[in-house]
């Protein structure tokens, strides 16, 4: 008779009285279950158990029951290896994990039927029955305190959707086992027959039987399904203890097969936890109930967790599921039942081959788990999306792997990762050699805009893609490139790193030192690395050099902060200019971030020059487009540097970088103030006439240096004497146009006040001095220059001549003019009397002495020809001696 006929377990805690005094007999005899086994001295461990778990009330109570009772030897086996039972049985002091042990008490409900089993199968059936066992999950920690009354009896409720657990018993031999599986093997054999205990039937057995354990320790003990167990994650093997009534159709090993390979290798790494949640789901039902076998009909429809339609048909020649066969059903779990099946149960594209995939399979984990750890999974594994993808394998990163390299999860690593997507399907033969190509990387730097990189291709033989070398950021390609549906798949030597900020992309470049160096000294460093959209056109060391040693020692200077601030954002474009768009592009004029315009020209060579919106007129700088990418932009290199017209270099400015601080209160103390100023002169001065319309003036300086043996205060004194020595050292230079004199061949524009090879120039005492100009030479043995005073002579040009040292060019008024640094001061020259008369009167003296004494010679011939006898023969000339 079952229990269950009687009254149902749930509502035995109300009937029942709450005092032993007031509860009636349910039995018709006086010998119940633990009589019969109190009568036994094979079952003195197990009575000691039931004790322990508060359960010999509950086998007084019940009737029409069957227990399959361990004997002392099989719990002794079986507590050797639990030690929950061996502890209940040694009595451990202090071991009382809850009031009525409630995990030992439901492993021994599982070996009492909630009916009455009088005999044996015989023949090869396989007999299925309910236990008393309700599975539930676990509190943690379990509750002390008992249920409100004895004697606890089970509830039904529980994992198995109200459900009691199940046992079978099929025959063994010549006896019979329990707990055997559907095919009715392994189990416990049944040692001592049936016994008659009054309010149920009583067997001995020789193993402890184990309640089914959750699903996935379940699959864990199937050879017959290894592969899943091999595939499953920690998320999917959670799914499976947590869920109840669950009713899984899990495919066989061979069933696998079927899967293209490349899904299989991605099924078995870390990152298939999708793909395994979509086939778990396909294979799936969780109902209010679990779905065991002998609930299949005819014909019975299961929804999966994923939504698709599992049909089932019983036929005599066994049971299909979908377009599988049934290969072993009911296997029991704590939370509901697996059944074995011959093949997947996966719609047709259920699972697609994704780039992630091939990846994978690849020997890309490295980068793909990286990918993971950044959440930028959807750009391997959308399939409508078009990428051309940049992998490095396991064994590149692993070269890589330093503690510069971002840590996974960090924004730096998804930066660097995005810079490996580049959109589009980019085979080899759209490559072109020179291309810069969007990634995937949205750089804030560029307002948004997407980070380039370069793209190089080679190939001896252009006929021949197969000869083409690829580089992607200098990168190179390494074996054959992989489609995959919308996706292309370079495989490359390394990881590529995104550009840097500016200063730190141009830090590499040795010959960008000068102007590095100079943004640092500004304040300005920070502005450069963070203003976004900009392009950095930066000077050359030489340029510092070409662009005059005044000027570059004033810019450099610290109280020149100002202009040199000035001149460097003048070099910063406030746009993203690339090579192809500087050269090829119809805009002629970009602005900077210092707020005037660059204007840059391209000559039918192909050469670009720069402009600037300041300097002088020809002022100018090759352009060499580079296209070093920068967090921000761009960086080209220019042969000179370029000034703006908010930078005004005067003559005052270049004095002071010249050292020459005294030269500059002579200047002032003289009258000449607006020279240094770079004014226009005074109304009434004589350089004010039409004739100097709009000139410019340059200043031969020495440094302070060069006046250590003179007495600086009978020099200010002597005002008319310090206006000749001013007048002498400056030079008013006409507005035209220098000669373009080339001393450097790289140099594209006369960076000089004066042309200093061979030329004579007036300064402003020539109008009232024969000694006022001055003359410049060149000396072929050094190659340096000198200068000296026209004419002057007696002193052996210790005075009067001096080495040029440096020079600067203005950029007021005309832009000509400017300041020559000489090593010394030129006096004004004053000839002596001896060399102003001297050689006059020694020439002229000479020149009477030698009249007088030429007339005198002829005085005295002139005297001797007159004063001389003349004698003639007697009788004429005509007549002979003999006629006489």
């Amino acid at each position: 008779m079952h229990l269950v006929t009687c009254l149902p377990l749930a509502l035995l805690a109300v009937v029942l009285p709450v005092s032993a005094s007031f509860q009636t007999p349910w039995l018709s005899t006086s010998m119940t279950l633990v009589d019969a086994l109190n009568a036994d001295p094979d079952y003195t461990s197990l009575l000691r158990l039931l004790q322990r778990t508060r359960l010999i009330p509950t086998l007084n109570r019940i009737n029409g029951s069957t227990f399959f009772a361990p004997t002392n030897d099989a719990i002794k086996k079986h507590a050797s290896k639990n030690s929950l039972w061996q502890d209940v049985l040694d009595d451990t002091t202090g071991f009382i994990p809850d009031n009525v042990q409630e995990e030992l008490r439901q492993q021994l409900l599982y070996h009492l039927l909630n009916e009455t089993l009088f005999t044996l199968p015989t023949d090869s059936s396989v007999l299925e029955y309910k236990t008393l066992l309700y599975p539930r999950k676990t509190l943690d920690p379990p509750p002390r305190d008992p249920p409100p009354y004895p004697p606890w009896m089970p509830i039904p409720g529980g994992t198995l959707g109200g459900a009691p657990q199940r046992l079978r018993v099929a025959a063994h031999g010549q006896g019979a086992n329990v707990g055997v599986d559907a095919f009715g093997k392994s189990g416990a054999k049944i040692t001592k027959g049936v016994q008659d205990a009054g309010n149920g039937m009583l067997f001995g057995i020789e193993d402890v039987l184990e309640p089914p354990p959750d699903l996935a320790t379940v699959i864990s003990k199937y050879s017959s399904i290894s592969y899943f167990q091999k595939i499953m994650s920690a998320d999917i093997i959670s799914r499976l203890n947590s869920t109840s009534e669950l009713t899984l159709f899990l495919p066989v090993n061979d069933a696998w097969n079927q899967l293209d390979p490349i899904e299989r290798l991605y099924l078995e790494s870390e990152f298939a936890t999708d793909d395994l949640t979509r086939i778990l789901d396909m294979h799936a039902v969780v109902e209010d109930h679990v779905t065991w076998s002998d609930s299949f009909g005819p014909a019975l429809n299961l929804t999966t967790l994923e939504g698709s339609q599992l049909d089932i048909v019983v036929t005599p020649n066994g049971t299909m599921v979908k377009d599988a066969t049934l290969v072993q059903p009911d296997i029991y779990a704590s939370n509901g039942v697996l059944h074995l099946v011959s093949s997947l149960l996966l719609p047709p594209d259920a699972l697609q081959l994704t780039p992630e995939k091939y990846l994978l399979a690849l020997n890309c984990t490295r980068f793909v788990s990286l990918l993971h750890s950044v959440d930028l999974t959807d750009l391997i594994n959308n399939t409508d999306s078009k990428y051309t993808i940049l992998a490095p394998r396991d064994d590149i990163i692993a070269v890589f792997d330093d503690p510069e390299f971002p840590k996974p999860g960090t924004e730096d690593l998804r930066k660097l990762l995005q810079y490996h997507f580049i959109p589009g399907i980019w085979a080899p033969n759209k490559l072109k050699d020179g291309s810069l190509l969007q990634t995937a990387l949205e750089e804030p730097g560029l307002s948004g805009g997407r980070q380039v990189l370069p793209i190089e291709v080679h190939s001896e033989d252009k006929k021949k893609s197969s000869d083409r070398t690829i580089r992607f950021g200098g990168a190179g390609v390494i074996g054959e490139s992989v489609k995959v549906g919308n996706i292309f798949i370079y495989f490359i030597s390394r990881p590529l790193v995104p550009p840097p900020d500016a200063l730190q992309a141009a830090l590499p470049s040795l010959d960008l030192s000068s102007f590095l160096a100079a943004i640092f000294s500004t304040g300005k460093a920070e502005l450069l690395r963070t203003s976004p959209s900009t392009s950095l056109l930066m000077p050359r060391n030489q340029a510092f050099k070409r662009l005059g040693l005044l000027v570059s020692a004033h810019l450099l200077a610290p109280s020149s902060k100002d202009d040199l601030e000035n001149v460097i954002l003048h070099h910063a474009l406030n746009s993203v200019e690339y090579a192809h768009s500087l050269l090829n592009g119809s805009q002629h004029s970009f602005a900077t971030l210092e707020g005037t315009d660059i204007k840059i020209d391209r000559l039918s060579n192909g050469t670009s020059f720069v402009s600037s919106s300041g300097g002088w007129p020809d002022l100018k700088a090759e352009l060499r487009t580079r296209d070093l990418l920068t967090q921000t932009g761009v960086i080209h290199e220019l042969s000179d540097i370029m000034i703006p017209r908010s930078v005004k270099l005067t003559v005052g400015k270049l004095v002071k970088a010249a050292k020459g601080s005294i030269m500059a209160t002579l200047v002032n103390k003289a009258g000449f103030e607006w020279v240094l100023n770079g004014t226009a002169p005074p109304e009434g001065s004589p350089w004010s006439d039409d004739k100097y319309e709009n000139p410019g003036w340059t200043l031969l300086c020495p440094p302070d240096e060069a006046f250590k043996n003179y007495n600086l205060t009978e020099l200010y004194l002597d005002i008319q004497g310090l206006q000749k020595l001013v007048a002498q050292h400056l030079i008013l230079t006409p507005p035209s146009p220098n000669p373009l004199l080339k001393e450097d061949p790289n140099s594209f524009y006369n960076n000089r006040p004066l042309v200093l090879d061979d030329a004579t120039y007036s300064t402003i005492r020539s109008s009232s001095s024969a000694y006022g100009d001055i003359v410049f030479q060149k000396r072929l043995d050094s190659k340096e220059y000198v200068v000296g005073i026209k004419g002057a002579r007696g002193t052996n040009g210790q005075a009067d001549s001096a080495h040029v040292l440096s020079w600067g060019r203005s950029t007021t008024g005309p832009g000509t003019g400017g300041v020559i640094q000489i090593d010394r001061l030129l006096d004004p020259y004053e000839p002596t009397w001896w060399f102003q008369y001297g050689p006059p009167s020694v020439v002229g003296g000479q020149g009477v002495i030698v009249i007088c004494g030429f007339f005198y010679g002829v005085r005295l011939l002139w005297t001797r020809d007159t004063t001389e006898a003349t004698y003639e023969p007697i009788g004429g000339f005509g007549r002979d001696d003999d006629d006489s």
